[in-house]
C-alpha cells in the first residue's frame, strides 16, 4: 500500500510512509487552507500564571485589540516573557514607538524581569 522508510534509533524501529495517498494531494491541502476560517474575535486566553495574568491585564486595558498573547518563556520562573499584541493604538507609529508604548505601560513589571520579547501589530 505505502512504500515505507525504516529508521532504527536506540534499538527502536520507526516507519514513515514515503508517499502519501491520493486523498492528501497538494491541491486538496491548498483548497483546505483557502477554506479555513479566520476569526475576528480576540484570541482566547490560555491558563496563565500570576505574572502572565498581571501583564495580560495591564496590556488588555491599555491597548484593546484583537490579539494579545503573553507567555512566560523562562520555564515558569517569571524572568523572561514573550508578548504578541495588536492594537489600533499602534497605527501609523514606527516599531520603536510601538515598543516604547508597551514598555512604558509595563515599566514596573520590567524592573523585575531579565528579558522581554515583544511583537506589536498595528490594527485598522
Amino acid at each position: 500500500m505505502f512504500n515505507t522508510l525504516t529508521l532504527s534509533i536506540a534499538r527502536q524501529s520507526v516507519r514513515w510512509p514515503t508517499s502519501l495517498p491520493a486523498i492528501a494531494s497538494t491541491s486538496r491541502l491548498s483548497s483546505f487552507a483557502l477554506r479555513s476560517r479566520h476569526y475576528s474575535t480576540p484570541t482566547p486566553t490560555p491558563t496563565l500564571d500570576d505574572g502572565e495574568k498581571a501583564i495580560y491585564e495591564k496590556l488588555r486595558t491599555a491597548f484593546p485589540g484583537q490579539r494579545l498573547e503573553v507567555q512566560d518563556v523562562s520555564g515558569g520562573c517569571g524572568s523572561f516573557y514573550a508578548i504578541l499584541i495588536s492594537s489600533p493604538a499602534f497605527k501609523g507609529l514606527s516599531t520603536i514607538k510601538q515598543h516604547k508604548l508597551v514598555n512604558q505601560c509595563l515599566k514596573d513589571d520590567i524592573k523585575g524581569i531579565h528579558g522581554l520579547q515583544l511583537k506589536t501589530i498595528p490594527e485598522e
